[in-house]
């Protein structure tokens, strides 16, 4: 396997996620900004007010970019969404301006570790920028092990930040003096709002780790999951915090302190407060750094594999860590901690984040509206289209009240991107994103490969716990040609269709045969290299999915592909036919990409045609603990108790259900009124729980 084509490792939890999410958070925003947020527009104590108006603003971005990392689990994150679902030109200016606004918080967040160190070690005060550059080497050094190392080192940090955060809040609320909350609810609704917006990027970081989505396990899960903690943790730590600061300063002691979390904590705690506090500080901020390191070094290596930038940086190392990527985002943050000011820079770096939140909103919009069958996020935001409307509309509100600097630097980003879209990318890239999905007066633009990739992806992330795969092929239907020859594809059709009418009353054998030969004639039945087919069907009027397997070991002699009608289609050796309800376009492809899964894995034929019967071959696709197959014997097998009644008087275990019947050499398709009978062969599938229960609970003494 070549450098580049190796693989990101899946090794993060939802503690990873949520750690790394926090942390991004809990930083600059909780003991820096209070306090001159709290003067900016003369809100003094009502500021935490302001703190709590700020994530409603906040709350469809997150929601929206969390349906996108759950379809989209790749690399790079807002690139990655923003690319697909708008094009290279707007994934250039998002993917470069999110890696440089990570790139300069991380910055500013080690100058402002550098800074609290100095407290604790005055002579080190002239020498706060060697001591970040070899902080940012050294989290380097940790990102470069592992992604898992960054986050076990973050969980540690998190973890000792939210202790001490929750000891000086339980202190001070008992502390906090009513008089300096005399005028908590009395401010002007313009005061409010502007400093709502000026607060409101303290959570912004919690949107950054879905560029690590490729790295999460079970992304559809996890990332909502720990996106969500961590929103919740970070408006509890905000809001009580910040309350405990105004109630215990008085109003001369909070305008424009910069100092104010280390104050308050000093009033509680004494001398020990400051201490805590200031420890408090220095894990926030080299948290901050630390998955900003780990979500920055993934947008360089996303651009690179699209092209977008070289392909060196596309590199991934031995331990499965984007290399080169890794080390470009080290060297810039060094760079500027040398020659420029990250404190100044980084507010700006911050408007250019609204400018993407609103885009990510509106991206969801295209993904939706585009109907591409392969856009199957596990997560999907509520309130469609609103919630993103929202997003886009308090995004740019928010946008415009950033001062005109701000605004410039936006500008400048978004010019130099389209610049180096159009001196180097341009001619390089044939494709386009789901924009051109939605508009049929732009079909002839349509990105076809969009699809494919999509549906890579479905493959890649798997099925859903309620996915009735097991269900399903514990229920199939097996066509054994063994060793006959001479077997065409059409007499292959013939036989599962007869096996479907006696499934799907709905539709006649022949129907259905005529709709599988024209699904090959138009080539929608592809057969891989190695002899698979799967023929597949959607259609109306069906309320569940039937599949029907064929294995023939000389080889099922397949029609020509229309589009290469000279190409010499190799024999079918393994073919799958799938009718799933039409209704439900995502599971069927599920199941699809599921099956692709098994019968690409090594070793698949060698299990296939060496199976020694129907029970063997439906093995291969499911999973051990999820099903059973058991032969009803005489009076001495307890599973006997479940004869001579309706299945749905049999009381199965919860999650636990009879899959396939055979009886007399014929398959028996179980329905609630089916009763068993001395002799059947039982297929049973269900949680592994539940198959468990089922074994100590029926099958003791049973085969």
């Amino acid at each position: 396997m070549s450098e580049d084509s190796k693989k990101l490792k899946k090794e993060l939890g939802v503690k990873d996620i949520f750690a790394l999410a926090a942390g991004t958070s809990l930083s600059a925003g909780f003991f820096l900004l209070p306090g001159f947020a709290a003067s900016e527009y003369g809100l003094g104590s009502s500021v935490v007010i302001a703190y709590l108006v700020a994530v409603f603003a906040l709350i469809p971005v997150v929601f929206s970019i969390a349906e996108l990392s759950t379809a989209m689990p790749r690399a790079g994150g807002a690139y990655y969404f923003i690319d697909r679902s708008l094009g290279p030109l707007f994934g250039t200016v998002g993917g470069i301006g999110s890696w440089l606004a990570l790139v300069l918080k991380s910055g500013f967040a080690l100058i402002g570790m550098g800074f609290y160190i100095a407290l604790f070690f005055p002579q080190y005060s002239e020498h706060i920028v060697p001591i970040s550059i070899l902080a940012s080497i050294a989290l380097g050094l940790i990102n470069w092990i592992s992604a898992k190392s960054s986050g076990e080192f973050q969980k540690w940090l998190v973890g000792v930040l939210v202790l001490i955060l929750a000891v000086f809040v339980s202190g001070g609320v008992t502390k906090i003096e009513p008089s300096n909350l005399s005028t908590f609810f009395d401010f002007p609704a313009q005061a409010l709002l502007s400093t709502s917006a000026m607060v409101y990027i303290s959570y912004a970081g919690i949107t950054k780790v879905t560029s690590l989505s490729e790295e999460v396990k079970d992304p559809e899960r996890t990332i909502p999951l720990g996106m969500f903690y961590a929103l919740g943790v970070s408006v509890l730590v905000y809001g009580l915090g910040t309350l405990v600061m105004v109630g215990v300063i008085p109003l001369g002691g909070l305008l424009g302190n910069p100092t104010l979390a280390a104050d308050a904590a000093q009033a509680i705690f004494g001398e020990t407060g400051l201490y805590l506090i200031s420890l408090a500080a220095i894990a926030a901020f080299i948290s901050v750094a630390n998955a900003g390191i780990l979500t920055a070094s993934r947008y360089p290596l996303a651009m690179s594999r699209d092209d977008i930038i070289p392909r060196v940086f596309a590199k991934i190392s031995h331990n499965g860590t984007p290399i080169y990527s890794l080390i470009l985002t080290v060297v810039f943050i060094s760079l500027i901690l040398v020659f420029l000011d990250p404190a100044k820079i980084v507010k700006l770096a911050s408007a250019f984040q609204l400018f993407v939140f609103a885009i990510l909103c509106f991206s969801v919009i295209v993904m939706r509206e585009s109907r591409i069958e392969g856009y199957d996020p596990g997560y999907r935001s509520p309130f469609y289209p609103w919630m993103q409307i929202a997003g886009v509309v308090s995004s740019l509100w928010l946008f415009s009240s950033v001062g005109i600097s701000s605004k410039l630097f936006t500008a400048v980003v978004v010019v130099v991107c389209m610049l180096w879209y159009r001196l180097y990318i341009r001619k390089k890239l044939k494709r386009d994103g789901a924009i051109f999905h939605m508009f049929e007066n732009l079909g002839r633009s349509r990105y076809g490969g969009l699809d494919t990739e999509l549906r890579g992806i479905l493959k890649e992330k798997g099925l859903r716990k309620d996915d009735p795969f097991d269900r399903l092929m514990a229920g199939s239907a097996v066509i054994d040609l063994e060793n006959k020859d001479g077997v065409d594809f059409e007499t292959v059709v013939n036989m599962a269709s007869e096996e479907f009418g006696r499934r799907i009353k709905r539709f006649g054998s022949r129907e259905l045969e005529r709709r599988f030969i024209h699904g090959a004639g138009v080539g929608i039945t592809p057969v891989t290299e190695e002899g698979v087919a799967l023929p597949h069907l959607r259609l109306d009027g069906i309320d569940k999915m039937e599949i029907v397997m064929v294995r023939s070991c000389a080889g099922v002699q397949m029609p020509p592909d229309p589009e290469s009608p000279g190409l010499q289609v190799p024999k079918a050796r393994a073919l799958f036919f799938l009718i799933s309800p039409s209704d439900d376009t995502n599971l069927h492809l599920r199941i699809l990409a599921r099956m692709a899964s098994i019968v690409e894995a090594q070793g698949f034929f060698t299990d296939w045609l060496s199976a020694a019967g129907e029970d063997d071959l439906r093995a291969i696709f499911t999973r051990s603990e999820q099903i059973i197959t058991v032969n009803i014997g005489k009076w001495d097998s307890a599973a006997h108790s479940l004869t001579g009644k309706p299945l749905k008087d049999s009381r199965l275990p919860q999650g636990c259900l009879v899959a396939l019947v055979r009886r007399g050499g014929q398959t028996v398709v179980p329905g609630p009124l089916t009763i068993l009978e001395e002799g059947d062969s039982v297929t049973f599938v269900g949680e592994p729980e539940a198959i468990e229960e089922l074994k100590t609970k029926y099958l003791r003494g049973a085969d």
